[in-house]
């Protein structure tokens, strides 16, 4: 008699994955299909996008990314070509810029106007887009995406000078080629009534294309200036395991070990480094000391975010993980958003 037949049989999850055994390889074609939104935007769209009444600018803002979605769909005029002279431009802005704080919306909006839109297009933050280019190299990420009708970049990010330059001159070829732009910035949540990333700002850093974008401006509740949400208390090592051995799809790994890890893989491949995982379980958090190892968990931090991993851990909590001196520095806008993705996953894992 089968196991799968005896009325008593009892049926265990396969053993735990190590994220640390795992050299992914990913086609470049793959890197460029992954450029969607986030499972969580899916589904959105125009008329999904809840604004808030006491809000005017953002049911505005819906008015104007729909025209310009409209606008992108009624081109018809042949866009240029690698090497072949520029034909006539479709009229209207060759992007917009989402001018808005925390929780007002601005994801789900980029990603109804990516929604809106037929391909070929292509929706990813910055880091993704700044990590596509090192994968690919500059004149090849360009050829690969000058054939795209609009470009979604989330999560503008102007705190590294030397990437902000890469992806400012990457968007001028891109608008040479007829590419539609739209893109999204977040600002610290420091202050009370103080969320908002200034359009000029970005204007200013993008250089050239600033008069190739239109602002908008979206108003709102921050709702994240009430502070980032307690980390829940770790679990112990032992605990750790057992749950890892329980759960299907599970990853485990040793957390000192797993930052070693991923210095040895491109942070384009970090996504790769989580297929088929539907958990993650890591033992012995510690505090991460050094500004490059750190800057890598971000980035690990945002693909289990977007594929929601839930996340079991011992050792300390994740709000304890980047140092006071990290939260203040120049990168301390990456480390907040990582630290509230990693104890919200965190949560999702204890409250499972």
């Amino acid at each position: 008699m089968s196991a799968a037949s005896h009325p008593h049989a009892i049926t265990t999850a396969a053993p735990p994955v190590s994220l640390v055994e795992r050299r992914p390889v990913v086609a470049a074609e793959r890197l460029v299909a992954e450029m969607v939104p986030p499972p969580r935007f899916a589904g959105v769209s125009f008329g999904s996008y809840l604004p808030d009444p006491t809000q005017p600018s953002q049911a505005e803002a819906v008015t104007v990314l729909a025209e310009f979605a409209a606008g992108l769909n009624a081109a018809e005029a042949p866009r240029r070509g690698w090497f072949r002279r520029a034909a006539p431009a479709p009229t209207g802005p060759a992007g917009v810029y989402l001018d808005g704080g925390y929780g007002v919306g601005k994801t789900h909006l980029l990603a109804s106007l990516w929604h809106a839109v037929p391909g070929p297009k292509a929706f990813g933050t910055f880091v993704e887009l700044t990590n596509l280019v090192g994968a690919l190299g500059f004149q090849q990420a360009v050829a690969t995406l000058s054939g795209h009708k609009l470009l979604c970049i989330d999560e503008f990010e102007l705190d590294d000078p030397g990437d902000t330059v890469l992806v400012s001159t990457l968007l001028s070829r891109l608008v040479e080629a007829g590419v539609k732009l739209a893109a999204t910035s977040n600002t610290l949540p420091e202050k009370l009534g103080e969320g908002r990333f200034a359009a000029t700002d970005f204007m200013r850093e993008i250089q050239g294309l600033s008069a190739h974008f239109r602002s908008v401006r979206i108003d709102g509740q921050d709702y994240r200036h009430r502070g980032l949400p307690a980390a829940p208390p770790p679990y112990t090592d032992q605990q750790v395991a057992e749950r890892a051995e329980q759960a299907p799809g599970a990853a485990l790994d040793d957390f000192p070990a797993l930052l070693r890890h991923l210095s040895a893989v491109h942070p384009s491949r970090y996504g790769a480094l989580l297929d088929d995982v539907h958990a993650v379980f890591l033992q012995g958090v510690c505090p991460v000391e050094d500004q490059s190892t750190a800057l890598r968990l971000v980035v690990l931090a945002d693909r289990m975010y977007d594929r929601e991993l839930p996340i079991t851990a011992s050792g300390i909590p994740f709000d304890q993980v980047f140092s006071a001196e990290m939260l203040k520095g120049g990168y301390r806008k990456k480390y907040l958003r990582a630290v509230s993705r990693l104890v919200a996953l965190a949560r999702d894992s204890a409250r499972g």
